[in-house]
């Protein structure tokens, strides 16, 4: 849980020792082995989007919403999807749910 998050419903922080994404992927780019890491998922809790996920009494569909908001933090850290089809297949079962 995050309180410095005011416009973001979720974020991937990393620790202070780690290395930054753009870091990371110059050394893996020029074939340096690059320390593991974890990102941090951190989510704001006043956030609309966070509180409806919190309010999801379906199982199936918070599991989706939270894989959504997941992907959309390490899309905004700047990193890519290891699946973009699964994003995309959520995101258009969503939006289809929504719109019915």
């Amino acid at each position: 849980m995050s309180h410095r998050l005011t416009d973001s419903p979720a974020i991937l922080a990393i620790g202070e020792q780690d290395l930054g994404l753009q870091m990371r992927q110059i050394l893996e780019a020029s074939g340096q082995k690059v320390p593991d890491s974890k990102p941090i998922f951190e989510f704001n809790p006043s956030h609309p989007l966070i509180e409806k996920l919190d309010g999801e009494p379906d199982e199936e569909r918070f599991a989706d919403l939270s894989h959504i908001l997941f992907d959309q933090a390490a899309l905004a850290a700047g990193d890519s999807l290891k699946d973009p089809a699964a994003y995309v297949q959520r995101l258009n079962k969503l939006l289809v749910e929504l719109s019915a």
